[in-house]
């Protein structure tokens, strides 16, 4: 249906041609990234998004609503079967809307829960100041221990002990070590207290059975679809049964309207796939790779946040090269490899130019790529990194980016001039 956009609007088709090729002719490296199914696309870009449907199936303020209800019912009940949880929401737009569903329905404004500090790894939701998190609530940030920048657990006891949290959230956005849902829930019990699982990053390491599963040691879940599970940008929530009322009354009617009817749909789609036995490999080559690509960066002198990596995440801290975080996301940019940079635990730089840059796997993965390409892409790396104004050496590593990207082709059927 490529050809009505063409006609309709040649300018907007342009860009998107050119974002296309920009997809197509670099290495998408950035951890929170990845490519999605073909069917998600087409599902997301359906008549879906025609309906309005404020509710919940077979529950609806509007008519017209019959073929939406199964579409969402279909969402839900693979979500539930996916994560073997017992109550599922697909409405949350995004995983920070899912954050803060979860915390509406658990929390009331004022109260006090512990999170994962931004500066070690955490996510803006879990309580940062400037976030809706650290403003309707009083928010206590736990962190990673110095000697190896594993989750400090010992800390969150202190500061559950003084400061008495209603919920925990245990989850981050750089970390790159399996978490420790067990422990927390632990903990959570030792001090009568709730306990949610932040798993945006690991959805899809999660089904793929490479990572501890969150239940049943978590009351409620949150999730994107998009990164490690490969669907469509969209949020999602789990939740024991006895939290499900509150859960969804804090989607609709509490924080959003009308769901985003194609965009359940291509999640729903996402499910499906993520069921499907091959997903399983999918997943365990996003963590051999990570592992693949952390063991040459290190061979080659690089500096990774604890040591290396049990997911799809690698953190490197990138000062010893003689560069900032955002130097470094500079220089590769320019041969074709993208990362973000990214604070390291500790750091002394601030967050728009840190010491580190952080490297994910998933979407290199979705291209067919492994272990040996990994170790090639991390020489390229390395190379940039230690000469970042060798234009020599820059141009030999644009053409190796070429030629891996020609050998894993992206999207070949779909063009948009």
């Amino acid at each position: 249906m490529m050809e009505f956009l063409r006609k309709a609007d040649p300018e907007m088709a342009d860009i998107m041609q050119k974002e296309l090729e920009r997809q197509r002719n670099t290495l998408e490296l950035i951890g929170s990234e990845n490519f999605t199914y073909e069917a998600v696309l087409e599902a997301a870009g359906s008549v879906m998004t025609n309906k309005y449907s404020e509710g919940y199936p077979f529950k609806r303020y509007y008519g017209g609503n019959q073929f939406i209800d199964l579409s969402e019912q279909l969402a839900i009940d693979r979500a539930k079967k996916l994560f073997n949880a017992e109550h599922a929401n697909v409405q949350p737009h995004s995983g920070s809307q899912a954050n803060m569903a979860a915390y509406f329905a658990l929390l009331e404004p004022g109260d006090t829960f512990i999170g994962m500090s931004l500066a070690h790894g955490g996510h803006l939701s879990h309580g940062h100041p400037v976030n809706f998190s650290g403003k309707i609530y009083k928010a206590v940030q736990y962190g990673v221990r110095k000697e190896d920048q594993l989750i400090d657990f010992e800390q969150i006891r202190k500061l559950m002990k003084e400061h008495k949290a209603k919920l925990m959230v245990m989850g981050a956005t750089a970390y790159p070590r399996e978490y420790d849902f067990k422990q927390a829930r632990e903990i959570c019990d030792e001090f009568g207290c709730l306990l949610m699982a932040d798993i945006a990053h690991i959805a899809g390491l999660i089904v793929g059975g490479v990572h501890q599963h969150p239940f049943p040691h978590a009351d409620v879940v949150t999730s994107t679809t998009q990164k490690t599970l490969r669907g469509p940008r969209g949020g999602l929530i789990l939740c024991k049964e006895e939290y499900a009322k509150a859960i969804d009354r804090a989607v609709f009617p509490m924080m959003q309207g009308g769901p985003l009817d194609h965009i359940i749909a291509a999640k729903a789609v996402c499910f499906h796939l993520a069921m499907q036995p091959e997903f399983k490999d999918y997943a365990r080559q996003i963590v051999k790779n990570a592992k693949a690509m952390a063991e040459e960066l290190i061979s080659q002198g690089l500096d990774l946040v604890t040591g290396g990596t049990d997911t799809h995440l690698i953190l490197a801290d990138v000062t010893p090269k003689g560069l900032t975080g955002k130097e470094a996301e500079t220089v590769l940019d320019e041969v074709g490899i993208t990362v973000n940079k990214n604070m390291i635990p500790f750091d002394s730089r601030k967050p728009f130019d840190p010491s580190g840059i952080r490297i994910g796997t998933p979407a290199l993965t979705s291209r067919g790529m492994k272990e040996s390409e990994m170790r090639q892409i991390a020489d390229m790396i390395v190379k940039v990194l230690e000469h970042p104004n060798d234009e020599s050496i820059k141009k030999k590593v644009r053409e190796e980016v070429k030629e891996l990207c020609e050998d894993f082709p992206l999207y070949p059927e779909i063009e948009y001039i």
